[in-house]
């Protein structure tokens, strides 16, 4: 099968890390200290956070001293809002030439005798690409008249260094030709002794035939579905002769049949039909399930190559109590039908339909139709995941939806989640290597290399580029 991919961006809304701080932050500048500093990526911005002590620091009465957390990469460069601090004199020659601060709006800014022993810094960013292994220091400029800086001081608070995120391969399904889904049940329809005429109003055939119907109506009155096949399959229990329970099968199958075609009017060939005189395999599993008496013999003998009849005669003559609890408690739930409605559902391709069905009616839709969907919503967001776990839970057992879902999971880091969808999601290449990223994710590196590796031998390009860039971070 051909497979259409897509890679989800490494730094698309990853949470990102800092490095420690490079000395000790109590002495980081002349008079100030910083404590519990923090600067981490979440999302779109990066955030940072610390504790600024300024009980030691002295400001004279004609001066100013700011503070500017600075980050710097190479000739890039951001200011983050500084703290002023600002002597009697130079306060009130500020305020009377109509300057409120030095930095701008953005600075929070205190006269000298009314600064705080303890300042909670905490100031978010919109992240930008180059950010990532960026410095951040803290400056201080103390500033005297005519807007003269008199001094400088600069200290390290920290490193910002991105989580490394593997870009994840996405498979897009394959559409589906023919979107055939199919409905099935059991009935177990009452019929007096040796008859083969529905009789709707007898015992609980109200509420068996009901069952049918309702699965019909499920499917027939929605305009997006056409029927293709009603497939009933009737048995009987084994205490007659295997010819006369032949004979019963195929005649209440008929009838059955019948009774529906009378209903919805379909034409003769949508509804067929099948049969099975004696239904040893349900008599087996209710056996195999019970705690009777001489279970195992009992399970032999229906295992036996011995004709129906004989078989049924034996375990009746061998274990009389046995069978008479069986001919109570099994036999009436052997005489059932089967049946299972075939339908065809129509193709979707416009996008906000789609979105529509999968609120609605999810169970509609191809998985080819749900990656449309997906594709239309940022990765990482609660909607581009939710269309992934919508999916896997319309197609539990396939293997291209287990593996979106596993790497929706590792996207958002639900790491159990992931696992849990990996399981299913088969050997393809694809799934080799969302093996690897979830195991650089859990800083299994290990681990991540072998199926990283695994992957670029099975020809997944991108394994190859991740390994080179996995080495190039260990380094």
């Amino acid at each position: 099968m051909k497979k259409t991919i897509f890679i989800l961006a490494t730094l698309l809304g990853t949470t990102g890390m800092s490095e420690a701080v490079a000395q000790d932050t109590k002495d980081i500048l002349p008079g100030v200290s910083v404590e519990n500093f923090n600067m981490n990526r979440n999302g779109k911005y990066l955030t940072v956070t610390m504790d600024i002590d300024l009980s030691e620091l002295d400001v004279n009465s004609n001066r100013a001293v700011l503070l500017t957390p600075r980050l710097a990469n190479g000739t890039d460069s951001i200011d983050l809002p500084s703290v002023g601090i600002y002597g009697r004199r130079r306060y009130y020659y500020y305020i009377r030439n109509g300057i409120s601060t030095i930095s701008g709006e953005t600075e929070k800014s205190f006269k000298a005798s009314d600064k705080p022993g303890q300042l909670e810094y905490d100031n978010h960013i919109p992240y930008e690409n180059w950010m990532d292994g960026a410095t951040l220091k803290f400056h201080r400029s103390d500033w005297g008249c005519c807007q003269e800086i008199l001094a400088e001081y600069e200290g390290l608070l920290g490193r910002h260094r991105e989580v490394f995120f593997p870009e994840l391969v996405f498979v897009q399904p394959k559409a589906e030709v023919l979107k055939s889904r199919s409905l099935s049940g059991s009935a177990y329809i009452d019929f007096p002794v040796n008859r083969t005429v529905i009789y709707p109003d007898y015992r609980r055939n109200t509420v068996e035939l009901g069952k049918i119907q309702a699965t019909i109506d499920s499917v027939r009155s929605d305009k997006d579905v056409t029927i293709t096949s009603v497939w009933l399959k009737g048995f009987a229990s084994p205490e007659s002769p295997y010819k006369h329970n032949t004979d019963l099968a195929i005649g209440r199958t008929a009838a059955l049949k019948k009774h529906i075609g009378q209903l919805y009017h379909f034409a003769d060939s949508v509804i067929r039909t099948d049969y099975e005189p004696e239904d040893w395999a349900g008599l087996r599993r209710y056996v195999e399930q019970s705690d009777m008496t001489h279970c195992s013999e009992i399970l032999a003998m229906i295992d036996s190559d011995m004709e129906p009849d004989a078989k049924e005669a034996k375990i009746k003559r061998t274990y009389p109590d046995e069978y008479r609890f069986m001919l109570k408690k099994f036999y009436p739930a052997l005489r059932h039908t089967d049946y299972r409605i075939d339908y065809t559902i129509r193709k979707f391709s416009d996008v906000e339909e789609i979105k529509r069905i999968m609120e609605e009616r999810p169970q509609k839709l191809s998985l080819n139709e749900f990656y449309l969907v997906a594709g239309k919503y940022e990765p990482g967001t609660d909607e581009f995941t939710d269309v992934f776990e919508t999916a896997v839970r319309m197609f539990p057992n396939d293997e291209v939806a287990n593996l979106n879902a596993a790497n929706a999971a590792i996207r958002r880091d639900d790491f159990a989640a992931a696992r849990r969808y990996l399981n299913k999601a088969g050997d393809s290449a694809e799934a080799v290597y969302a093996r690897g990223a979830l195991a650089v994710r859990e800083d299994d590196i290990d681990t991540a290399r072998r199926y990283l590796t695994k992957a670029k031998e099975m020809g997944l390009e991108k394994a190859a580029l991740t390994l080179k860039e996995l080495d190039e971070r260990q380094k």
